[in-house]
């Protein structure tokens, strides 16, 4: 009888260590999304701050263009705005950059703003910028695997619906360019 309490006291020390231990990695995965969640929120930032500086300079050069110009502060004031989740934010986001992609197309047709030093520097800027907005997106997703797998999987998901842990939000690029499928030809060169 005694040996059967002692197994059965381990038996609930173990399951309580292993409930100890899968709440606890909840909490961490969930903490490494947030954190991973704010630095992409702070590259975010940073770009919406570079994007007037941007349209103004080639304002200068291509006063004309007001519709372009009203498009992309459009959506800046759109990407700007707080609290949105992660897909609200990257359908924003998508957007843009769409309109970003018409600012440049403009700036394309002005040989002397395409050569402005402080074009070349914001745009070196913003491509800095975006670069690290990829690679958060690709840290955050990772721990958003991370989170959702372990939410999702037997016998985890069960300390997660006892507590409340679900299912975090991917952030996702929809930009054409990022998904297009990279066209590579040889030339016609020998024939």
């Amino acid at each position: 009888m005694e040996v059967a309490l002692v197994v059965l006291a381990v038996l609930v020390v173990i399951v309580l260590v292993w409930a100890i231990a899968q709440y606890n990695g909840f909490i961490r995965l969930r903490n490494l999304v947030q954190e991973a969640w704010r630095q992409i929120d702070v590259e975010l930032h940073r770009r919406h701050d570079l994007i007037p500086n941007l349209v103004e300079t080639v304002k200068g050069y291509a006063a004309h263009e007001r519709a372009v110009f009203d498009e992309v502060s459009r959506a800046r004031s759109a990407a700007s705005a707080s609290g949105a989740t992660p897909g609200a934010q990257a359908a924003q986001e998508n957007a843009l950059t769409q309109a970003l992609g018409r600012l440049f197309a403009v700036a394309e047709a002005y040989p002397v703003l395409r050569a402005s030093e402080n074009f070349q520097q914001l745009q070196l800027e913003l491509t800095s910028t975006e670069d690290r907005i990829a690679a958060g997106r690709r840290f955050y997703n990772a721990n958003v695997r991370a989170l959702n797998t372990k939410a999702e999987s037997f016998p985890s998901n069960v300390i997660a619906n006892m507590f409340h842990f679900s299912r975090a939000e991917y952030f996702e690029a929809e930009d054409p360019a990022v998904r297009a499928v990279p066209q590579v030809g040889f030339g016609d060169e020998g024939r």
